[in-house]
């Protein structure tokens, strides 16, 4: 008999297989859906579009970002009622984050505890300590100290951070006069910036790391951060 997660993930990864190639005209090579507690994410390989190649060879990755940001809005909803259906997991929160240049992207949801899933996540794994420090200062270098930071590893390939109270002043007002998509570009330079070119990750989670994604919610002040890592070293 299948495994229920290896069941449910299957259903989900196939879905969003197709949503994707529905709305952009090219699916992705493959979609890896990781399920625990209340955290649903999932990580897509090989996922770049003849137009978009053409203007990313251009230098014009945010109109790119742009255009799949409003996809998305769509997508969302439709997404998250899909998540319903196949896992019971009532989607309260959704982020997103596109890694152009390895062609890849992570889509995560957190449901809400009433929901969760039985499947368990790992609270406790080797570098955590130093990987919330890690990410105390990173973010401190680019906004503030979190006011809240959690780690957990969903599985062998996928580690999750989450961050709470990040955002400063000069942001909020930002928020407050609709420039949220500026601030998400702008943002996204920033972080993945420091993220992508930190040289320390490797060593405290003791293996490669392949892709690192972030989003945010700022409406709820509130980031998450997906590693996804070599499963066997």
């Amino acid at each position: 008999m299948e495994n229920p997660i290896n069941k449910k993930s299957t259903e989900l990864s196939s879905y969003i297989s197709k949503i994707l190639r529905d709305h952009f005209g090219k699916g992705p090579e493959s979609v890896h859906v990781s399920l625990g507690k209340t955290f649903m994410i999932v990580y897509i390989r090989n996922f770049l579009t003849p137009t978009e190649k053409v203007l990313m060879n251009q230098k014009q990755d945010e109109s790119v970002q742009q255009t799949r940001d409003l996809v998305m809005q769509t997508l969302i909803p439709e997404i998250k009622a899909y998540i319903k259906i196949v896992t019971g997991m009532e989607i309260r929160e959704f982020y997103y984050d596109w890694s152009l240049q390895n062609k890849s992207a992570m889509f995560t949801g957190i449901s809400t505890d009433s929901t969760s899933t039985d499947f368990p996540v790992t609270e406790e794994f080797t570098g955590k300590a130093e990987l919330i420090n890690e990410m105390i200062y990173l973010s401190s270098e680019s906004e503030k100290k979190p006011e809240e930071i959690y780690a957990c590893r969903v599985n062998q390939r996928t580690i999750l951070v989450i961050r709470n109270g990040i955002l400063v002043r000069i942001e909020k007002q930002l928020i407050r006069q609709g420039m949220q998509e500026q601030l998400k570009l702008a943002k996204r330079t920033l972080e993945k910036g420091l993220l992508h070119n930190n040289n320390h990750f490797e060593g405290i989670l003791d293996t490669k790391v392949i892709d690192i994604f972030v989003d945010w919610d700022f409406d709820l002040d509130k980031s998450v951060i997906v590693f996804v890592v070599n499963p066997t070293k």
